[in-house]
């Protein structure tokens, strides 16, 4: 069964860069668009990113086979529970929230039942400091890692869901990515220190030089790279960050607790060969993300 109809709820960002990046790649059928500010609504239409903007959002989701779930954690638990009521066997519902754990656990019992939709937790591994349909790109999803993080219950769901999660996944693939599974919980651990750390990380820093240099007058004409670099991520939104933190709460704290403790580390060790081992622990680690040049 080929996908023809998806509708995305959530039409910013990376909503709006998959319905992109499904028309480039070829999708040939109808994709429509729903999302509580109609600006953003409007502008994910005017890029080409929708075809058709949703009036009536449960309508289009009962008469889509596949509907995306895109925003913030908690608008996709609130519309889990809104569209498994409404849905059948035979559609298929999929999202691409930061957070594993509370999804699956919200979509237990209410999808990938027999009478029920299925459900594909997915994750893409991309995105940008910046938030908006205006912002969003076709391209942004190619090099990058797609997470699914399937279940028992959705690896016995219903075969014309299945069929669907299967054609899902090679979406994404087409779109360049690499597409990895893992388990929900293994997955909110991981994205806590590659993805939630950073971030937070980069929030701290910029709040920080926020309150110690008010006036900004001395501290940005000399701030070359490595604050840009550094600071990138304290423009991203608060309500998809706010999620995040309400939803991962353990990991999260986790890795902030870590980090904590070495940075008390470096600043006990300024003087001492340690912090030179730190440097060559931090080159070694850096080296095995920087592709080798051709």
């Amino acid at each position: 069964m080929a996908i023809e109809r998806i509708v995305i709820f959530g039409t910013g960002l990376i909503g709006a860069s998959v319905g992109l990046a499904l028309r480039s790649h070829g999708f040939a059928g109808q994709i429509t668009g729903w999302d509580p500010d109609p600006a953003e609504l409007a502008a994910a239409e005017a890029s080409g990113a929708i075809h058709l903007a949703a009036q009536d959002p449960i309508r289009s989701a009962r008469e889509s086979q596949l509907v995306l779930l895109s925003g913030p954690v908690f608008t996709i638990l609130e519309w889990l529970d809104r569209l498994a009521p409404v849905l059948q066997s035979g559609q298929l519902v999929t999202d691409v929230g930061s957070v594993k754990g509370a999804v699956c656990a919200q979509a237990r019992g209410s999808y990938s039942l027999v009478h029920s939709a299925g459900f594909l937790a997915g994750h893409p591994m991309a995105g940008k400091e910046v938030s908006g349909a205006a912002n969003a790109d076709g391209d942004l999803f190619d090099g990058a890692t797609w997470l699914f993080t399937e279940t028992q219950e959705s690896r016995s769901m219903h075969h014309a869901s299945r069929a669907l999660a299967d054609e899902w996944r090679t979406w994404a693939e087409k779109f360049g990515c690499r597409v990895l599974d893992l388990d929900p919980a293994r997955h909110d651990v991981l994205c806590a220190w590659v993805s939630h750390l950073p971030q937070y990380l980069s929030t701290a820093l910029s709040a920080l030089l926020e309150d110690e240099f008010p006036a900004k007058d001395e501290v940005l004409p000399i701030g070359g790279r490595a604050l840009r670099e550094m600071t990138r991520l304290g423009a991203s939104p608060f309500s998809m960050w706010r999620d995040v933190a309400h939803t991962n709460t353990e990991a999260v704290a986790a890795s902030l607790l870590a980090l904590e403790q070495r940075l008390a580390h470096l600043r006990e060790n300024l003087k001492t060969p340690e912090l030179r081992d730190e440097f060559e622990r931090a080159n070694r680690f850096r080296s095995m993300m920087t592709p080798p040049k051709k």
